[in-house]
């Protein structure tokens, strides 16, 4: 009885207490939102109704009203970079830097953003002095995303590497791609200027890095071609069937080419057949037509299409089906039908693009890097026509 009589008389002095400090809450930030300029509401106002023009003014004109409030840059910087204005962004922003009284944690938060200024701006000499001095700091990590973007963009691949490999997550293999990729891109200038021996060590290394990197062994495959020993290359081009068959149609055209140095056409264009009759695509298609219309003739290369056809209805399909037509027909129907494949054409060039499965980027060309996002290997050398016939 006396416990209950003791909450009794405790209770509402809780209650009491509770009120009082929301009263000294509410009280403190009233006189906090009081402080501000009016034009930081309004700006919020605009940001909400998607006006970033009139938000800009508004952060401005209470930006110069009050020059302490720290997080209203740094939003205004964000904005100008935001809608491209890179110099106001940088001028923002290399304020914050130089200004006295900040944190460790602001300042680096400044000079963080100050390098993506530059980065945006195309100054990446500018924005690699910021992120190297954000090396070792709280914003180690971020500092190394950026570093690597930037040497991408410079195509300095050795630095790129030396940045994927210092990255979290390198030892779960979580940049195998990406540091395959870079040590392709060193194979390929070594090829291109004839030094064979250091682009298979680069080789090597993409394959040590990622198993499944087909750029390595398409790669490995002309090192070998280029050595003369055609045996090689088409063994190491084969291979990519078992690693990503999409990318066969890549090699189609080196896997005839080689066979016919060594003779034996038949052979290659029987290989192409049974890939063509496996993994059904339309770069591949114009691979084999070509082949076969060498080898058994243009009757035998309409039966080819004509069945392929069949089998994966596409208009880039008919228009190789026109073509081969337009060659059997006599001549006084060869007009009327290269006037349907004239037509047919004019609606193939919307649906023979390359499309990055990343951001959607499309292209009359394959890429290996998508221009568009920067993603590696998102951009499989497939016509779009075939991603919409693909449930």
């Amino acid at each position: 009885m006396e416990i209950d009589l003791w909450w009794l008389l405790a209770l509402p002095a809780f209650f009491a207490l509770g009120w009082i400090a929301a009263r000294i809450d509410i009280k403190h930030l009233v006189r906090e939102s009081r402080a501000l300029p009016r034009s930081y509401f309004r700006g919020l106002n605009f940001l909400l109704n998607e006006q970033p023009d009139q938000a800009i003014e508004a952060f401005l004109e209470a930006a110069r009203l009050d020059t302490e409030t720290l997080e209203l840059h740094f939003a205004l910087g964000s904005l100008f970079r935001r809608r491209g204005e890179m110099d106001r962004a940088i001028r923002v922003h290399q304020n914050l830097v130089d200004r006295e009284g900040l944190s460790d944690e602001q300042r680096l938060h400044a000079l963080s953003e100050l390098g993506q200024d530059y980065l945006k701006a195309g100054l990446l000499d500018r924005a690699e002095d910021i992120f190297l001095k954000l090396r070792g700091t709280a914003r180690n990590e971020e500092a190394l995303k950026f570093l690597l973007e930037i040497y991408q963009q410079e195509k300095e691949w050795a630095k790129a590497i030396a940045m994927a490999e210092s990255l979290p997550g390198h030892s779960e293999h979580l940049w195998q791609k990406e540091i395959a990729e870079f040590h392709c891109e060193l194979a390929s200038s070594d090829l291109l200027n004839g030094r064979t021996a250091e682009a298979l060590q680069q080789i090597r290394k993409a394959l040590d890095a990622n198993r499944k990197c087909v750029r390595a062994n398409i790669l490995e495959g002309d090192v070998a071609l280029q050595q003369g020993d055609n045996e090689t290359a088409i063994e190491a081009w084969k291979r990519v069937e078992s690693q990503s068959p999409i990318y066969i149609a890549l090699v189609a055209e080196k896997l005839m080419e080689a066979h016919r140095k060594l003779g034996r056409p038949e052979q290659g264009l029987q290989l192409l057949r049974g890939y063509l009759e496996r993994h059904s695509s339309l770069d591949l298609l114009d691979v084999v037509v070509r082949a076969e219309q060498e080898q058994g003739g243009v009757e035998a290369a309409y039966t080819l299409v004509r069945d392929e056809l069949r089998r994966n209805p596409t208009l880039l399909g008919l228009d190789k089906l026109l073509e081969s037509q337009i060659m059997l027909a006599p001549p006084e129907r060869r007009a009327d039908l290269e006037l349907i494949k004239n037509l047919i054409h004019g609606h193939t060039r919307r649906v023979a693009r390359y499309c990055c499965d990343s951001c959607g980027f499309k292209a009359r060309q394959f890429y290996w890097r998508c221009p568009g996002c920067g993603g590696w290997e998102t951009y499989p050398p497939r016509r779009t026509e075939e991603f919409d016939l693909t449930p």
